[in-house]
C-alpha cells in the first residue's frame, strides 16, 4: 500500500474557472513534497468546481504547510479540512444490534418477559445449552489494561479502545464472532486475572490484547489454567503463526531449509518469544535470542533456546527475525550474503527491505508486509465452533500450514480480506482440536451471510 504510515487529509477546494488554477493547487503540493491520492468531482458550476482532494504528507508539519499553500493558491478557497481516520472512529466503530425487530407484544413476551424464563430455565438444568440459545456461542471478549497499544506503549486502556474496537470489527466482519471489547483499569497481574475470570461465563473465548511483557505470559498462563474456554494472547501466538507461515513461504523462496536453519530472534518480547518457541517446535533446534532483558533471556533458555548478542545473531543466522522496535538497529553491513531477513517493527523496522538486499539478503520483508489479521480471526473462529478448552501448539501449527497453502504463488502471505483463507485456518484449527481430544463438540464450519444460499442445511453457531 503506497501511502501506509503517512498523514492523511482530505480537503474540500472550491476552484474558480480559471485556466491552471487546479495546475497550481497539485504544483504547490508537490513543491512540497506531499502526494495527491483521489481527487473527487463534488460540485460543477458555471464559475467554480467544488472538488475533495486527498492529500498525504509524511509529518503533521508537513501536512500544515500543503495546507496553508493551498489556501494561498490563487482562485482556490478551502472550504473543508477533513481528517477521515478520525471521522470513521467518531461515535465508535462498533455497536449491538438486536437480530429480531421488537413490534409486536407477542415477540416482546418471546423474546423478554414472560418467554425467557422458559429458556432460562432449560440453562439452569443443563449450562450446556446456553452454547445453543444464547449469545455465549460467538462472544469473545477482547481484553487489554493499555500498557502495549501498538507501537505506542503504556497509553491507557481508554486510549487503546479503537484498537479494540478494531479487533471486534476484523472478527465480525471476516469469521463471524462478536467481539465485545473490556478494558481493565489496574495493572496488576492479579487483578487482572481475576477480572477476567469472573467475567468469562459471558464468552466463548478470551483474546488478551496489547499488555505489555513479562506480565502478558503470566496472565495468559493462569487464566487458561483457571478457564475451560480459550485463551489467546494476539500479540504472542496470533503474531507468531502469521510471521512462520511468511517465513515458511520466504525460504521456500530463497531455497533455504527452515528446519536446518541457523535461526536469530533479536527481541524477546510478546511477539519475540512467541516467534522463537514456534520455531524451535517446528525446527527441533535451539534460536538465538538476544534481549536487553536478562529476564527475558532466561525465559527463553527455559524454553531451549541460546542467549546471544545481536553481533552473533547478525553473523551465525541463517534466518534473522527481529521485533525490537528500534529504527535502523541493524546496519546494511552488519548484513551475511544469502541471509532471510525479517525486520518487522512498525513503523520503521530495523532495516528497510531494499537496505538489506542490496547488502546481500536473499529474502527481506518488513512488518507491513506479515499482518496479524490472517492469524486471530480463523484461530478463535475454529476454537470457537469446537468448544474448544484451549488452544494447543498444534492447533497454532495448523493455522500456519492453512495460510502457506492459500499463499498464491511468489506471494509472502495470501491477502486478509479474502474470505476463504479464514474458513480455512478456522476448520484447520477446528480439525486439529478434534484430533487432539481439547474439544467439546463436533465441528459445524461457520456459514456468512454470502454462503447461506450455496449452502443450504448447514447450521450457524
Amino acid at each position: 500500500m503506497p501511502w501506509q504510515n503517512k498523514i492523511m487529509r482530505t480537503v474540500r477546494v472550491r476552484n474558480e474557472l480559471i485556466p491552471g488554477t487546479l495546475a497550481r493547487l497539485l504544483t504547490a503540493v508537490a513543491e512540497r513534497n506531499g502526494s495527491i491520492g483521489e481527487i473527487r468531482l463534488i460540485r460543477e458550476g458555471t464559475k467554480a468546481i467544488v472538488r475533495d482532494i486527498t492529500v498525504y504528507a509524511d509529518t503533521e508539519e508537513q501536512m500544515a504547510d500543503i495546507i496553508e499553500a493551498i489556501r494561498a493558491n490563487p482562485g482556490s478557497r478551502v472550504l473543508e479540512v477533513r481528517d477521515e481516520v478520525l471521522e470513521v472512529h467518531r461515535g465508535g466503530k462498533i455497536a449491538i444490534r438486536s437480530r429480531y425487530k421488537i413490534d409486536s407484544l407477542a415477540t416482546l413476551r418471546r423474546v423478554y418477559t414472560p418467554g425467557v424464563a422458559q429458556v432460562s430455565m432449560r440453562i439452569a438444568k443443563d449450562p450446556k445449552l446456553a452454547w445453543q440459545f444464547t449469545s455465549i456461542s460467538h462472544l469473545v471478549a477482547v481484553v487489554t489494561d493499555g500498557t502495549a497499544i501498538l507501537g505506542l506503549g503504556d497509553i491507557g486502556p481508554v486510549a487503546g479502545m479503537p484498537v479494540m474496537e478494531g479487533k471486534a470489527m476484523l472478527m465480525e466482519s471476516l469469521v463471524g464472532l462478536s467481539g465485545v471489547p473490556v478494558l481493565l483499569n489496574t495493572k496488576d497481574v492479579d487483578a487482572i486475572v481475576d477480572a477476567v475470570a469472573a467475567i468469562a461465563p459471558t464468552f466463548s473465548a478470551i483474546q488478551l490484547e496489547d499488555i505489555s511483557a513479562p506480565r502478558c505470559f503470566e496472565i495468559e498462563q493462569r487464566l487458561q489454567e483457571r478457564l475451560n474456554i480459550p485463551v489467546m494472547h494476539d500479540d504472542q501466538h496470533g503474531t507468531a503463526v502469521v510471521v512462520t507461515a511468511a517465513l515458511t513461504n520466504a525460504c521456500r523462496y530463497a531455497n533455504v531449509d527452515l528446519h536446518k536453519a541457523t535461526i536469530g530472534q533479536i527481541g524477546l518480547g510478546a511477539a519475540g518469544m512467541a516467534i522463537s518457541r514456534m520455531l524451535m517446535h517446528i525446527s527441533g533446534h535451539p534460536v538465538l535470542g538476544a534481549d536487553l532483558s536478562e529476564d527475558a533471556l532466561q525465559r527463553l533458555e527455559s524454553y531451549g533456546g541460546k542467549r546471544a548478542t545481536l553481533d552473533e545473531i547478525m553473523a551465525k543466522a541463517d534466518i534473522v527475525i527481529a521485533t525490537t522496535g528500534v529504527p535502523g538497529l541493524i546496519k546494511p553491513e552488519m548484513v551475511r550474503p544469502g541471509q532471510i531477513i525479517f525486520a518487522l517493527s512498525n513503523p520503521k523496522p530495523e532495516i528497510e527491505p531494499d537496505a538489506a538486499i542490496e547488502a546481500g539478503a536473499a529474502f527481506a520483508a518488513d512488518g507491513k508486509s506479515v499482518n496479524n489479521v490472517l492469524g486471530f480471526p480463523g484461530i478463535l473462529r475454529g476454537a470457537v465452533d469446537t468448544h474448544a478448552t484451549r488452544i494447543t501448539p498444534e492447533m497454532y501449527l495448523a493455522a500456519v500450514h492453512a495460510l502457506v497453502a492459500h499463499t498464491p504463488e511468489g506471494e509472502l502471505l495470501p491477502s486478509p480480506l479474502m474470505p476463504e483463507v479464514h474458513r480455512a485456518v478456522a476448520r484447520a484449527v477446528a480439525e486439529k482440536a478434534l484430533e487432539q481430544g481439547v474439544a467439546q463438540a463436533d465441528y459445524v464450519p461457520y456459514v456468512t451471510d454470502d454462503d447461506e444460499e450455496e449452502e443450504e442445511g448447514r447450521v450457524t453457531i
